[in-house]
């Protein structure tokens, strides 16, 4: 175990989480450069966690970038462009996920994918079925291992606004025990 740490993340655990992380972060980049065209910091932090996912040593690269594209996040706006960089640092920043038992882990792993389903509700005229379809569309997506880590931390904190409360409803369903098929 290592020293200030309460379980085991392995780099291949954290790959995984990395690219749940990236793959939602991604979906909704389109969404923050088209409102801000010329910043590429939260590109470059989506790259940065592509490298790490792929493979590629956790460097400084993915610190950098996950604090810039977070800056691009305070910069942005509109909160479509927000959630959509602040989904780009935490892809970057997947790779830096700290095994401690804190709830405010969980929201390294499933805020970008709750953000994602922020941004398509808004795109969607505010339409919160679209949401909740995200967020199932994120459960059926999460692998069994991204949930094996997930569990070792506690639940999401209480929501306090609509992207918190999307992703403390990602958080409970994911705890769900799966029921084995029928025979």
């Amino acid at each position: 175990m290592t020293v200030g740490s309460d379980f085991e993340l392995t780099m291949d655990e954290l790959r995984v989480v990395a690219r749940y992380v990236v793959e939602h972060a991604e979906e909704v980049l389109p969404a923050f450069e088209s409102s801000v065209p010329n910043d590429p910091r939260p590109r470059d932090a989506i790259d940065a966690a592509w490298q790490f996912v792929h493979g590629a040593a956790r460097t400084r690269l993915q610190r950098v970038t996950a604090v810039n594209a977070h800056r691009a996040a305070r910069d942005a706006v509109t909160e479509v462009a927000r959630l959509a960089a602040r989904s780009a640092g935490d892809a970057a920043s997947a790779a830096y996920l700290h095994p401690i038992s804190q709830a405010g882990q969980v929201g390294h792993i499933l805020r970008a994918a709750a953000s994602s389903a922020r941004i398509k509700e808004l795109q969607a005229g505010g339409d919160l079925a679209v949401g909740d379809r995200e967020v199932e569309r994120s459960r059926q997506r999460a692998t069994p291992e991204l949930v094996d880590v997930l569990r070792r931390y506690p639940p999401a904190a209480t929501a306090k606004n609509r992207t918190a409360e999307l992703m403390s409803r990602l958080d409970r369903s994911l705890r769900q025990p799966v029921d084995p098929p029928a025979t």
